[in-house]
């Protein structure tokens, strides 16, 4: 690569480009760890991009229109930190630069959303910046059909390297935009042909250009070291009715001593190799420096969208006052007023109606009355919509020819699901839930765990929760699923035990800001349990007392979901015998433990009565509650699975496996002695 010809032809640009290749090597040298090659190879089509395409406003990052830039290589941190500091993001100061990676800095070692207010998504682990990209671009054009073009108009920019493509969740997001056509997703493929382990070679022979034309998508195919060329394919990729795919021919590291290396990927530290890679590119100021005529430049890039930004503002103050109420409060992740009456008058007929329904049809009835009253819902599934009971009649779907849609058919795509769901969460003005069987959360983990980490308030419909799917076998019964979710740090795991329960979870997961929720829910019919008509949601409280003891307290019966019922029989078989039992519905365990002591030990109190927790899964995470909270030592046990499940009818396999009223009446007899 002959770097002398490239600053001769373009030496403003260039100039704007290597700031940001000066700035990444100081950064990864000062911090001794990073990722260098990335943001130098990659300089070119950023600068290009933010300079003469991207719809922003460096002073206000967080306008709704504004255009949406995801760095879905994350790795490559520096780039999207020089890009804010150059263009005089307040957040983003030259301390910052100067702390990458280090401890309160803003600027970690992965871009993280919940620092900074410009950096759209958490990325890092590969593949998840471009699938999130698929689903803010469906939130744009959902929003685009329900406000119109002169509120909702901008598109969702993209920079993947070699490694997001061989992700498997690349292909589920890739799939998913051609088939959706969604023509206002760019992506910008940093093809520098290496990996860590080195050329991309040695582990995959993929034409890349071949495969998203087959998935749908317009391919653009350029040197990423020409800003010419650069400037006419985003054009093009702008005008396109389809999504599409820039192929930038870029060289890693570029102008370094490990340009087009493996080496080149990681952090490029050594003094003289720095020092002549910026004499290359005609850099002289010292470290951390920026000539003040170049970061002039970079500004007025930054301040580029003021004007463009106040145009919007008054055209949203043309519309409707509804509108922009409607708007500003999804925005905000306010839930609407009616929410709440919605979901008691629900419970109302419910405890009224006592219906014996299966918690997934429970969740089917509580969102043919929420979704009405929330038009910001966007529902779906992963080709289970009959199962999971995810869709409503008043949803419509969401197709080419029908942007309004608000249910999405995801297809047997549960990872790339859970990351477009993230990403519709975060381009804001979406509350998106879609279903699958529980034990399928393996496959969409990883992005409900970002979920989590980025606090974004999506909702996972896992239905199929136990043993109770029957006959599908072990395959597909959960066993380990609700520990592995109640594990995660800032997740609520909801398992109810009817209907009532199940509305209440809705109307906590659809109120929350930043927390994901997992609704966990049977495939088999239960009978409601809360049969007495409570205003007060208690599954807010994550447990509560469903049933005292009528005499004096020997067993606190703990329990969710299914067997909920189950220690509802014990109970009344031990009653029957004299023995006072108390049962404690526990729906989210999360929530419990957020309740100040005096609660959880009025629910939980110490003294000689003996606990026993009934759930069909394993026994991780409940110690808390049946050892901890006060217990007398000596007096627990629980009633679950210890291994994987079978198949065969449901009914026989709770009686194999023990969980039963009988095996819980003759453990509580047993602790008593």
């Amino acid at each position: 690569m002959d770097i002398a010809a490239l600053r001769e032809k373009n030496p403003e640009h260039w100039m704007k480009a290597a700031a940001i290749r000066a700035l990444t090597l100081d950064a990864v040298a000062a911090a001794n760890s990073g990722h260098s090659g990335m943001p130098m190879g990659m300089a070119d089509v950023a600068t290009v991009l933010f300079e003469k395409h991207l719809k922003f406003d460096a002073s206000n990052p967080k306008w709704p229109d504004r255009d949406r830039f995801i760095l879905s290589a994350g790795h490559g941190s520096m780039l999207i930190y020089s890009l804010l500091y150059l263009c005089g993001d307040a957040q983003v100061t030259l301390e910052q630069v100067k702390n990458f990676r280090q401890m309160g800095a803003l600027t970690a070692g992965h871009p993280e959303n919940f620092l900074l207010d410009a950096v759209e998504t958490t990325t890092g682990p590969l593949g998840q910046g471009i699938a999130n990209a698929v689903g803010f671009a469906m939130a744009e054009e959902m929003q685009r059909a329900q406000y119109g073009k002169k509120i909702v108009d901008h598109h969702t920019y993209v920079i993947a390297g070699d490694g997001c493509l061989m992700e498997g969740i690349s292909q589920e997001a890739i799939g998913l935009a051609g088939r959706h056509s969604l023509g206002k997703l760019i992506v910008f493929w940093d093809n520098n042909n290496i990996t860590i382990d080195g050329s991309v070679e040695l582990s995959d022979r993929t034409n890349q250009v071949m495969r998203f034309k087959a998935s749908g998508w317009q391919v653009l195919e350029i040197d990423g070291h020409d800003p010419e060329a650069i400037d006419a394919a985003i054009s093009a990729a702008k005008k396109s009715k389809k999504p599409s795919m820039i192929a930038c021919k870029t060289h890693i590291a570029l102008g370094h001593a490990a340009q087009d290396t493996s080496k080149g990927h990681g952090a490029l530290t050594d003094a003289e190799q720095m020092a002549a890679a910026k004499a290359a590119y005609g850099w002289t100021s010292p470290a951390f420096e920026v000539p003040a005529e170049i970061k002039t430049q970079w500004e007025a890039i930054g301040a580029r969208g003021a004007e463009e930004r106040a145009a919007w503002e008054a055209r949203f103050a043309e519309a409707s006052q509804q509108k922009q109420d409607r708007f500003n409060r999804a925005y905000a992740l306010e839930a609407p007023k009616k929410l709440s009456a919605v979901v008691k008058a629900l419970k109302k007929q419910i405890s009224e109606d006592q219906p014996s329904v299966a918690t997934r049809k429970a969740s089917e009835m509580a969102l043919a009355a929420i979704n009405p009253v929330m038009p910001e819902t966007v529902g779906g599934s992963a080709d289970l919509t009959g199962s999971n009971n995810t869709k409503t009649g008043d949803l419509g779907v969401f197709d080419t020819d029908n942007r309004k849609g608000r249910y999405v058919y995801w297809g047997i795509r549960e990872h790339g699901m859970a990351a477009a769901m993230n990403g519709m969460a975060l381009h804001g003005g979406i509350r998106p839930y879609s279903g699958t069987f529980f034990c399928f959360t393996d496959y969409a983990r990883p992005s409900m765990r970002l979920a989590a980490l980025m606090k974004v308030p999506s909702v996972f419909v896992m239905t199929h929760d136990s043993i109770g799917v029957g006959e599908d076998g072990p395959t597909h019964q959960p066993v380990e699923h609700l520990a592995i979710c109640r594990a995660t740090p800032n997740t609520y795991v909801f398992r109810p035990a009817d209907a009532v329960e199940t509305a209440e979870a809705w109307e906590i997961a659809l109120s929350s800001k930043d927390t994901p929720s997992v609704l966990a829910l049977t495939r088999q019919n239960l009978p409601t349990v809360r049969s007495e008509h409570k205003l007060k949601n208690l599954t807010a409280q994550g447990g509560y007392v469903l049933a005292e003891a009528t005499g004096k307290r020997q067993v606190i019966l703990i329990a969710t979901g299914s067997e909920v019922s189950v220690a509802m029989q014990a109970r009344e078989a031990l009653e029957a015998e004299g023995i006072g039992t108390r049962v404690v519905s526990m729906p989210c365990m999360e929530l419990f433990a957020a309740q100040d002591e005096a609660y959880r030990r009025k629910v939980l109190p110490a003294g000689s009565a003996v606990r026993i927790g009934i759930e069909a899964a394993v026994r991780q995470g409940w110690d808390q509650w049946l050892l901890g909270e006060r217990a007398k030592p000596g007096k627990s046990d629980f009633v679950g699975m210890d291994r994987f499940g079978a198949s065969a009818p449901a009914g026989e396999l709770f009686e194999k496996f023990g969980i039963t009223a009988a095996n819980v009446v003759e453990k509580a007899k047993a602790l008593l002695g």
